[in-house]
């Protein structure tokens, strides 16, 4: 059986104490789906606004906040483009093999899936290791890592894949429900603003035209 998820990467939480968060060790991959529970929502939520951390260049946008919370959020709200490390997961359950993103992929980069079905008929997803899904006639196969020439392989059809595609932009507009009403009990003051970023972070439709 072959399974897709949607994945962020993390790195862990160290001693982050801003709202609950569960710490899955020192590097993993959280698959986002609307099942997960607040921590792990709050998770997700630190590891975007974790990697969005940094001072806007531009001199018109506001200097960052010194309270915690404000100063934590603030490139998450002010970096026009945004990033959220990791992309979709396929294991094969029958052979155990896992296709995981590479390096400096992001989650919004999960359109290039589509140039592999109608587009070029490949796709590379990062590097270190280097994943690269190229179609072959009627089915798609997954490279692991092409740097690697024992590099191991999941084959699918093309069709089941378009379907596995579509059920992973369900699981990540279920998740960002999920994470828009967490915002709204434990950033209240910034919800609106934060669920709005992590639309544009993970590439789909602002909340607030559900909201």
């Amino acid at each position: 059986m072959i399974v897709l998820h949607p994945v962020l990467e993390i790195l862990g939480t160290r001693d982050f104490d801003l709202w609950p968060v569960v710490d899955p060790g020192a590097y993993a991959f959280l698959p986002l789906s609307g099942r997960l529970g607040a921590a792990e929502v709050g998770t997700a939520v630190m590891r975007v606004a974790e990697c969005n951390d940094v001072d806007p260049a531009d001199e018109d946008h506001p200097p960052r906040p010194a309270d915690p919370l404000g100063g934590f959020l603030h490139g998450l709200l002010t970096v026009e483009g945004l990033f959220a490390p990791g992309g979709l997961r396929v294991t094969d359950t029958a052979t155990g093999v896992t296709f995981l993103p590479g390096c400096c992929n992001g989650l919004d980069e999960r359109l290039d899936w589509f140039e592999v079905l109608d587009g070029d008929g490949w796709a590379g997803f990062g590097h270190g290791p280097s994943p690269l899904a190229e179609r072959v006639g009627d089915a798609v196969r997954l490279t692991v890592d092409v740097d690697r020439a024992d590099s191991p392989v999941i084959e699918l059809p093309a069709t089941d894949l378009r379907r596995l595609l579509a059920e992973a932009e369900r699981d990540l507009a279920d998740f960002h429900r999920l994470a828009t009403e967490w915002t709204d009990r434990y950033v209240p003051g910034h919800a609106t603003a934060v669920a709005d970023a992590l639309a544009r972070a993970l590439g789909l439709p602002a909340p607030t035209e559900w909201r």
